[in-house]
């Protein structure tokens, strides 16, 4: 069953990204330069990254990341044409194997709990919180308005070590607010695996919010 689609006029604008050697910045529509959410976080699990790459190498650790951010890539893209209604049944076959099992970890839970989709790979900003970014998916999850995000893992994460994917998606929840005016108060992280077991992380974004802004103020900090 196709999923139904609730455009908003508030929405109807894209955001031109430029990558720096400071990070990902966007520019507003009234021309701010804001950075990028995952450029605001970047600080979070910085030095377990970097003892890691002292770990494996830098080759090692670069041909992992590369992989990683790839698969990730795959995925984005099969969940976002699947909600289009656009993933054919001969796409589906010509899928690599490891993007065809890691799809159809969320592929029954976007049928289930996903409907009223309102942004999907949208760009939002705020000028309240001075940051920018590409929002997965907003819709509704089991009947609730909520940010969800979709990640891959090649094996299953541990809560208290993404706690910067729940700050992302409150920051998603709070510029959709300040566009829209509507509020969102779940967030959803969505995460297939290479041990082909999904992982479905729900929370309430006012549990972030302090933290969010805590990193933002560090960010600001600095420059």
């Amino acid at each position: 069953m196709p999923f139904k689609f609730i455009k908003l006029p508030e929405l109807d604008f894209d955001l031109k990204a430029v990558t720096t050697d400071a990070g990902r910045r966007y520019n507003t529509p009234s021309g701010e330069m804001y950075p990028s959410v995952t450029t605001v976080l970047a600080d979070y699990n910085k030095k377990a990254i970097m003892e890691w790459r002292q770990r494996v190498g830098a080759e090692e650790a670069n041909k992992i990341a590369t992989r990683a951010s790839n698969r990730g890539t795959k995925l984005h893209s099969l969940c976002e044409t699947y909600l289009l209604g656009e993933l054919s049944p001969k796409k589906v076959a010509s899928m690599m194997p490891l993007d065809k099992m890691m799809f159809k970890q969320l592929r029954p839970k976007l049928d289930e709990f996903v409907d009223n989709i309102y942004c999907l790979e949208q760009a939002l900003y705020s000028h309240q919180l001075r940051m920018a970014g590409r929002v997965d998916l907003i819709a509704e999850w089991d009947n609730e308005l909520s940010v969800i995000d979709f990640k891959s893992s090649t094996r299953e994460k541990s809560e208290d070590k993404i706690q910067n994917y729940f700050m992302q998606c409150t920051a998603y929840a709070l510029m959709f607010e300040e566009i829209t005016g509507k509020t969102i108060n779940k967030i959803v992280v969505a995460i297939a695996t290479e041990e082909e077991v999904p992982q479905i992380f729900i929370k309430d974004k006012s549990n972030y919010i302090n933290s969010l802004n805590t990193y933002i103020q560090n960010y600001w900090d600095k420059r």
